[in-house]
């Protein structure tokens, strides 16, 4: 492969071979296709290849129904589809993207036949999610054309590709790869070969953290996902997006990541979520996961979730004083001020809110309530004003009073009220400063850009912000000081900062001479 024919995308007339005919590989075909491609579909099961193809004719009939597609461009796309027999019927293509089964020893055997059956020239691609790129390659002869192109389910309509370079990888085929894929309207990243690429290595705290609440019996499922979107932003929360995933290929891809991390416990999986395999609750397509989807009477797939824990009403203080810089909350001064509370402020000490009856309402930070006085913490937000739900935690010690004022403030705010258990770094506080950490790591570790970690995120699994647009608002080193808490109380090493978040915390101190 020349530097001149790698450095842009594959032509429209050269033909892409799709080997796997399941519906990945028909939804990365049906990309290719629509793109103008002719395309030359596989499997290793007879009748297989030819059943995708009359499978795909079925998916561009729809695009024309919905308006998507017009009829002659359905035509022209299917007169240059051709279901292949053998696998000598690729030696035409350009490109050939492979998802079949993950399993490595099948995978190289595929690609050391297609290397003997393709041009030079050919770039060899696998939609793998969760082996090792350089893996697959390493029993090529020619491992520098070989590339990750890691599409996301529904392949026709998520955005995101993950462009993967393993250890052997050239840097040309990975730039054609990149073009190839950005000229068929999907939003390239480019990522080394590392366990999970850039999401689903950066994603597992926003699953484990969540599991941990509830193994702790900090908070129920409805509550923890609730929170997160109500308060953090996001658009589902983790037991509800892994029942839709499903728990066992959830579970497997956090076990992998693990394992690939050679059982570091920054990736540790939850117990709570294998028991749940274990029996057999997988989510939704088995009727029951973390909820229930089948009641009687009721469709299949209807979700029967238990309601959040939300406070009663409570009476609003009528006057408190905010002791410091809330940081990441300070917009609650205003908030307070425009309904009605009496605000006092003292810049030195805190950050807290006074309430009226000596209670303290804190900013999560990492500590326990039960370490003070009378704390009641509260967590963070992606948008103070815009949030509909906020979260308390507060110990046994935590007075009635506080608890009930710190509970009417925020509905005095318009916000409903979660009260949890005394859980160090709370729900949203503890996730975010987690997927901040994993980003920071993965950017020292060369693992992607920061700004290609930030789009993944966002476009991959729908995150509110990207981590490292989350860590700027936050400040250098909100995350650290969190996690730092977090670890002295939980002293596994699975909250030990990173050193990249070291560095980054050390660096706000030196500029502002602290």
């Amino acid at each position: 492969m020349t530097e001149t024919a790698s450095a842009s995308a594959i032509a429209p007339s050269r033909t892409v071979a799709v080997v796997g005919t399941g519906t990945m590989g028909q939804g990365i075909a049906q990309v290719a296709l629509v793109a103008g491609h002719p395309v030359r579909l596989y499997d290793a099961v007879p009748g297989r290849a030819r059943e995708a193809a009359d499978a795909l004719a079925g998916r561009l009939d729809r695009l024309v129904e919905k308006g998507r597609l017009d009829a002659e461009g359905r035509d022209a796309a299917l007169a240059r589809l051709y279901p292949a027999e053998e696998l000598a019927e690729l030696a035409d293509s350009a490109l050939v993207v492979e998802a079949v089964l993950e399993q490595l020893p099948v995978k190289q055997e595929l690609f050391g036949a297609l290397e003997s059956v393709v041009g030079e020239d050919c770039l060899l691609a696998t939609n793998t999610s969760s082996l090792s790129v350089t893996a697959i390659a390493g029993a090529l002869c020619h491992p520098g054309r070989f590339v990750g192109l890691h599409f996301f389910n529904p392949a026709p309509l998520l955005p995101l590709v993950e462009v993967v370079s393993g250890f052997a990888t050239d840097e040309a085929a990975a730039t054609r790869a990149y073009e190839t894929a950005k000229a068929w309207g999907k939003t390239p990243v480019r990522c080394t070969d590392t366990p999970g690429f850039i999401v689903n290595r950066i994603a597992r705290p926003f699953y484990a953290e969540a599991f941990a609440v509830y193994e702790e019996r900090g908070a129920d499922p409805a509550t923890i996902d609730a929170v997160l979107r109500e308060c953090g932003g996001f658009r589902m929360g983790p037991f509800e997006l892994t029942d839709l995933i499903g728990q066992d290929v959830n579970e497997a891809v956090t076990r992998s990541v693990w394992e690939s991390f050679f059982q570091s416990p920054r990736f540790t999986p939850s117990l709570a979520q294998r028991r749940l395999v274990e029996s057999g609750l997988h989510g939704r397509k088995s009727g029951r996961g973390w909820y229930a989807y089948e009641t009687p009477g009721a469709p299949s797939k209807e979700v029967v979730r238990p309601e959040p824990h939300t406070a009663p009403p409570a009476k609003a203080p009528a006057a408190v004083t905010v002791v410091g810089d809330l940081g990441p909350a300070r917009e609650l001064v205003a908030m307070m001020t425009e309904a009605g509370i009496d605000v006092t402020t003292v810049n030195e000490g805190g950050p807290y809110i006074e309430l009226p009856g000596d209670g303290q309402l804190v900013p999560a930070d990492g500590k326990t309530s039960v370490e003070f006085a009378d704390v009641v913490y509260f967590d963070l937000a992606l948008d103070y004003r815009g949030a509909t739900r906020i979260a308390l935690s507060a110990s046994q010690d935590t007075s009635e009073r506080a608890v009930t004022e710190a509970v009417g403030l925020f509905q005095k705010l318009g916000k409903e009220v979660s009260v949890i258990g005394d859980v160090p770094g709370m729900i949203v506080a503890r996730t975010v400063a987690m997927l901040v950490d994993f980003a920071a790591d993965a950017v020292a570790k060369g693992v992607a850009s920061p700004e290609d970690i930030d789009t993944a995120m966002r476009l991959g699994v729908n995150y509110p912000l990207g981590p490292v647009e989350w860590n700027r608002r936050l400040g250098q080193d909100w995350a650290y000081d969190l996690l730092s808490a977090l670890h002295e109380r939980c002293p596994t090493g699975r909250y030990a900062p990173s050193l990249a978040l070291y560095r980054q915390a050390y660096a706000g101190d030196e500029e502002t001479g602290s």
